[in-house]
């Protein structure tokens, strides 16, 4: 049995590996001079494997054609994932929210490890040539062209991945050779992206970053995506996990012409209530101050002036003629924090592609295609995308391990 996988990332390397532990030829054909590029600037060079959640709430954590992923999630769980690393000397930790990293805090071990891998199980590997066909014949796939060489196969893996971070080679190869053998591929866009933002005070306070607020975001007043967690100014808008979480929503209606905004609650543990009180005691304690000089203990010191700029009371007011009316206003810039988002990063600078081949088009229980036999899609090439958190890793995990095992067993 012949099996030629094509892309050597996180899906193409598990694909490969199970695909030679179950007794296949396996040739991965990756067209970087290193395998794992990408894998290894995961979780901000960390590696964010996995996630601890259930499976049923992991589905959830997929906004993209979750429900697709509900067989190869059970198949090879976040569990079987951590225990295949394990024993490839790689033992993971649980951290904030669920996430799963190596111990080692370095992603580039995961990489090492599915390596290692592959080389146990006798993977022949080939680098530095870009695939440019699949080759079929009567609805069966025969073999790929790649560097002007024909590779005969009995089965093809594409996990190619999608079209972030083109510089880590995720250039959307998968979907050209998709489209070529008759699939439908959804156009690609970005899932988890930055935001751009209408005003340029966030210029200003670039870098700053908070911990515990809320992001919403808000077409024509109705609330499209909410989130709770960590985020970051930028020179451009706002990022970090909770933004990445609600972009995907914002990029949907920016692609409707509409004009999403993003409501920042900076202190969402609070009532508004809990909040005045706190106001009253800083300014209490700062009653013989300027008011620019009363918020220290509050906020983050770069993001004081803007704050402040944004409920129009003067800096140089006394805190103690800070009238209730103000200090409302005041409550008001700190709980609805309002930016308009006029677009988004480009997918250059997006983490997780959305669209790509379509599942429609693909058996969730062995990730064959529906339209050429012996053919097998695995990762971020498919329309599948997950939220921040461990769970597109965990995607790619699990579907190149069921294209790999299914591969190896179609013709036994």
């Amino acid at each position: 049995m012949h099996v030629v996988v094509i892309g050597g990332g996180p899906a193409g390397m598990m694909a490969a590996g199970q695909a030679a532990k179950a007794g296949a030829d396996v040739t991965l054909l990756e067209r970087n001079e290193r395998l794992g590029k990408k894998l290894a600037i995961t979780g901000k060079g960390r590696g964010n494997v996995t996630n601890t959640a259930d499976t049923e709430s992991m589905i959830a954590q997929y906004p993209g054609n979750g429900i697709f992923l509900y067989g190869p999630l059970y198949r090879f769980t976040n569990e079987d994932l951590r225990r295949f690393f394990l024993e490839l000397g790689v033992p993971t930790v649980e951290e904030r929210g669920g996430r799963v990293f190596p111990q080692s805090q370095r992603a580039q071990d995961l990489g090492t490890a599915l390596e290692s891998f592959m080389s146990e199980h006798g993977v022949k590997i080939c680098k530095g040539n870009r695939v440019t066909a699949l080759l079929t014949k009567a609805g069966y796939i025969q073999g790929v062209k790649c560097g002007g060489v024909t590779y005969p196969a009995d089965a093809v893996i594409v996990a190619t991945g999608g079209s972030s971070y083109p510089a880590t080679g995720s250039t959307g190869d998968g979907y050209t050779l998709a489209k070529q053998v008759g699939h439908t591929v959804v156009t690609p866009r970005p899932a988890l992206v930055p935001l751009e933002t209408v005003e340029t005070w966030v210029k200003d306070v670039t870098g700053v970053a908070l911990k515990n607020v809320e992001a919403k975001v808000t077409v024509n007043g109705r609330t499209i995506a909410e989130e709770f967690g960590e985020m970051l100014f930028t020179h451009y808008g706002l990022s970090g996990p909770i933004i990445l979480t609600v972009s995907r929503e914002a990029v949907v209606a920016l692609a409707k012409n509409q004009r999403p905004q993003v409501h920042l609650n900076l202190k969402p543990a609070l009532s508004p209530e809990q909040l005045d009180a706190r106001l009253l005691r800083d300014f209490e304690k700062n009653l013989r101050k300027q008011f620019k000089n009363s918020l220290n203990d509050l906020l983050p010191q770069r993001l004081i002036e803007p704050i402040i700029t944004l409920s129009g009371i003067s800096p140089e007011l006394p805190v103690h003629q800070i009238s209730k009316v103000q200090r409302q206003a005041l409550l008001a810039t700190l709980t609805n924090l309002t930016l308009h988002v006029k677009g988004m990063r480009s997918l250059r600078e997006a983490i997780v592609t959305a669209g790509g081949v379509a599942v429609k088009e693909l058996h969730p229980t062995t990730m064959e295609s529906k339209i050429i036999q012996g053919l097998y899609f695995a990762g971020e090439v498919i329309d599948v995308d997950g939220n921040t958190g461990g769970y597109n890793l965990q995607a790619a995990f699990s579907t190149g391990y069921v294209a790999g095992l299914s591969a190896a067993e179609r013709n036994k």
